[in-house]
């Protein structure tokens, strides 16, 4: 990853867990060299870490809006961070 690597931290609420969401978004990163991790929360949201070229990352947060078919989104939180270099996208 390069110069134009940027990081996003996603968190989505709504109906998102046990429906595929981080399986789903791990595909989908495999799909656009994204690297980061997913994760459950405690809250019943899920937090996830993008880091890539813009355009995939964008991609990805797409995803997190709408989820995967069983989702239903209510709220998507972005923010964006400084890039640290991540390789490989792990499910936590």
């Amino acid at each position: 990853m390069g110069e134009t690597t940027v990081r996003r931290r996603v968190v989505a609420r709504g109906r998102v867990q046990g429906v595929f969401f981080r399986d789903g978004l791990r595909s989908r990163a495999a799909e656009h060299d994204v690297a980061g991790w997913v994760v459950n929360r405690s809250d019943g949201a899920v937090e996830a870490v993008l880091e890539g070229a813009p355009d995939a990352v964008d991609a990805l947060v797409g995803f997190c809006r709408e989820g995967p078919g069983d989702a239903r989104v209510e709220d998507v939180e972005v923010a964006e961070e400084p890039a640290e270099g991540l390789h490989g996208f792990e499910v936590r």
